[in-house]
């Protein structure tokens, strides 16, 4: 699956920008069909960072949000501010 089709787009709500400021996560709404290792690929490719660990949802909306810890050396707000969230 291509990067762009696996990453729809990021979530910018209240908790997620708590995320990006205290633990180094950021959230994106991603193809359903995708897996783990997809996300981790897209989000390398993308975004030029090393990711540590993602967890996944299924929402009640039906649509898969990922939680994607970016390793310490990579900062979430860097990765936020090119995506226009914060």
């Amino acid at each position: 699956m291509e990067s762009h089709k696996v990453i729809k787009y990021p979530m910018m709500t209240e908790r997620s920008v708590n995320m990006i400021e205290n633990e180094n996560k950021i959230v994106f709404i991603v193809d359903r069909r995708a897996t783990k290792l997809e996300i981790a690929t897209a989000i390398k490719e993308l975004y030029e960072v090393e990711v540590e660990t993602i967890n996944t949802l299924i929402t009640r909306k039906g649509e898969k949000k990922a939680f994607v810890k970016l390793k310490d050396e990579y900062d979430a707000s860097d990765v936020a501010i090119r995506l226009g969230i914060l």
